[in-house]
């Protein structure tokens, strides 16, 4: 398996190279912003969490991106990118991309659950992605940007199973999804420089213009 994608590689690049980090990954791939959106998703980083607030976790590939479109729902209160489904304690983004540790690039949704529902964040799941392509998405591949849903309560992973096979039958997908249902584990948050990672380069997608 080749342990370092090309676009780890270009990830990785900009804890080392700072001021080269606009020609790399993710960004030479993305598109302007619309400003109010931007100002939204980044006002969210200091958002109070309500007492009703529920958790959702969803892996499909490149972190960044995944969490763009999460932050712009109306309900996601706020939301942090890490690492889940591993099998190493606070593993870094370096330990991840190794390929070894077992961890899924994955996002944290905090929600109020009266103003989105967990089957609208999970519909969203599947409109980002390609859930048929085992462990890759894009230019990316490794079981770190492998499709998941990690549910937290069996309400959560009755919704998730339920929608699967519903989206696999509506025949939205043609080939056989291969997203995990799975129980949430230990999330560990990501390097800070991640958080909100497009939102801070004024973008809000990584999809080309």
């Amino acid at each position: 398996m080749k342990m370092f994608t090309r676009h780890s590689m270009m990830r990785l690049a900009y804890v080392t190279v700072i001021a080269s980090v606009l020609s790399l990954g993710c960004d030479n791939r993305t598109e302007a912003g619309d400003s109010k959106v931007i100002e939204k998703i980044l006002a969210k980083a200091d958002a109070k969490v309500p007492a009703n607030a529920e958790k959702a976790t969803f892996a499909a590939g490149c972190f960044w991106g995944v969490e763009s479109a999460y932050q712009q729902l109306d309900g996601v209160i706020k939301t942090s990118v890490g690492y889940t489904g591993g099998n190493l304690n606070k593993p870094s983004y370096k330990d991840v991309c190794s390929g070894q540790t077992g961890h899924a690039e994955a996002v944290e949704v905090i929600f109020d659950p009266s103003k989105v529902s967990y089957e609208k964040l999970v519909e969203t799941f599947w409109n980002i992605h390609d859930p048929t392509t085992l462990n890759s998405q894009g230019p990316d591949f490794g079981t770190q940007y492998r499709s998941a849903i990690f549910f937290h309560n069996l309400k959560q992973q009755a919704i998730a199973t339920t929608s699967k096979q519903a989206t696999q039958a509506s025949g939205k997908f043609p080939k056989k999804i291969v997203t995990e249902v799975t129980q949430a584990s230990s999330f560990f948050k990501a390097e800070d420089y991640h958080q909100s990672y497009l939102a801070k380069l004024g973008k809000t997608s990584c999809k080309t213009p």
